[in-house]
């Protein structure tokens, strides 16, 4: 047999005979370990085998077995626990953090509800200044009318409609008594695809051939008494100068007066000292701030060398500083300023149908661009018989600022009138 075998024998006949003996029991006995081939302990009888010290402090029992030390000997001293004293104080209820969400919730429902009223506020604002504008039918369709071009054009004519003034009010302002109502200013705003936008304005004696009239004063197409307004005018420019017009903006004077006090007066410089009973106008030379009353006169008067022509000027340095001054970051930021701009605008103000008040916010803009003024340019004034005093057009300069308008291009300084 072999000698594991053997040895298996004897150790199974040993272990009998001690068990037989009252030796001690088999978990009282000390492991068996195994050996290697020079009967040296191994490795792991090396670490668990109990110690001879060990074996001696515990009585002499060779069945202990080492044990490991508790695993709480080695862990790092606990910290004081904080004082509580000074910190939160919870009562078990809740009742603490329910009313801090309730705060929570209070304050998500104001902010919600404050950027509701930001983002509406802006737009029923609009609408609301919107629906005020005085709509007209200015703008037709009619056979031959010009097709549309590619830059903008505004119609914008100031009339001496007394609607709203009081007869106190046309005494203080010399308007006079006229019924109906008349052009005291007719402009176009051409604002090109690219380059710089101008004022350009019409002579109200040109002459030119209205229909259902017949050759006339262009002022002729606005009488109402001539059966005159607002659609037979712009036909009759769209006609005599072949230029699309995109909008319509009409001011009579009592709005004329409401807006300039609305931005408290605006800066003029007349170069000389001017006086008409006729337009109720009595004022120094130089550069001056000027409330409605006195700005309407200005741009009403006919006291000059020139009567029109100068009128005109004057005209164009007037619609100038009021967009300038209306425009400004002092009137816009300042409420007692805008939103009295705003509704005394709105309400005296008559556009197209077609029109809306963003089309005015970009008129404006278009306005304060610093935009260049000319006129329709002059090549005679003669004075014809049942008509009186008119203007003709300078016919081929003229041809070459409408032609431009036409394109969407920039009119050319040859074209401009001084």
């Amino acid at each position: 047999m072999h000698r594991w075998a053997t040895k298996a024998m004897v150790d199974g006949t040993n272990g009998h005979n001690r068990r037989s003996r009252g030796s001690p029991d088999d978990h009282d006995q000390t492991g068996v370990f195994r050996r290697g081939a020079s009967g040296t302990p191994d490795e792991i009888e090396r670490l668990y085998r109990p110690r001879r010290s060990e074996e001696h402090s515990a009585g002499g029992d060779a069945g202990a077995t080492r044990r490991m030390p508790p695993a709480g000997d080695d862990r790092p001293p606990r910290r004081p626990a904080p004082d509580r004293g000074r910190g939160r104080v919870y009562d078990g209820s809740g009742r603490k953090r329910r009313e801090r969400e309730l705060r929570r919730r209070r304050r998500r429902r104001i902010l919600v509800f404050l950027l509701v009223v930001l983002l509406l506020l802006p737009g029923l604002f609009y609408l609301w200044a919107d629906s005020r504008l005085e709509r007209v039918e200015a703008l037709q369709d009619y056979e031959g009318r010009p097709d549309s071009q590619p830059g903008t054009t505004y119609l914008i004519v100031g009339s001496d409609s007394r609607d709203g003034l009081t007869e106190e009010d046309q005494q203080d302002l010399a308007t006079g008594f006229a019924e109906g109502k008349r052009t005291d200013t007719i402009m176009v705003l051409y604002v090109p695809r690219s380059g710089t936008p101008t004022i350009i304005s019409v002579p109200r004696d040109s002459y030119v051939n209205i229909p259902g009239i017949g050759e006339n004063k262009i002022n002729a197409a606005f009488a109402e008494d001539l059966g005159g307004g607002p659609s037979l005018l712009a036909q009759s420019f769209e006609q005599a100068s072949g230029v699309h017009i995109d909008h319509y903006v009409e001011i009579g004077m009592g709005g004329f007066v409401d807006i300039v006090d609305a931005v408290g007066g605006v800066e003029l410089c007349p170069e000389e000292p001017m006086e008409d009973p006729k337009a109720g106008l009595d004022i120094e030379a130089g550069c001056q701030e000027m409330d409605g009353g006195t700005a309407l006169g200005y741009v009403r008067t006919r006291a000059t060398p020139r009567a029109d022509l100068d009128r005109i000027e004057r005209q164009r340095e007037f619609f100038s500083a009021l967009v300038d001054k209306s425009t400004s970051a002092g009137t816009l930021a300042n409420p007692f300023r805008s939103v009295p701009l705003v509704t005394k605008g709105t309400e005296t103000f008559e556009v197209d149908e077609g029109d809306r008040l963003h089309h005015l916010v970009r008129m404006g803009l278009a306005m304060r661009a610093d935009p260049a003024t000319t006129a329709v340019p002059v090549g005679a004034t003669p004075t014809l018989g049942g008509v009186g005093s008119v203007v003709l057009w300078d016919e081929a300069r003229s041809e070459e600022m409408f032609q431009a308008m036409r394109e969407g291009e920039e009119i050319p300084e040859s074209a401009m009138e001084e």
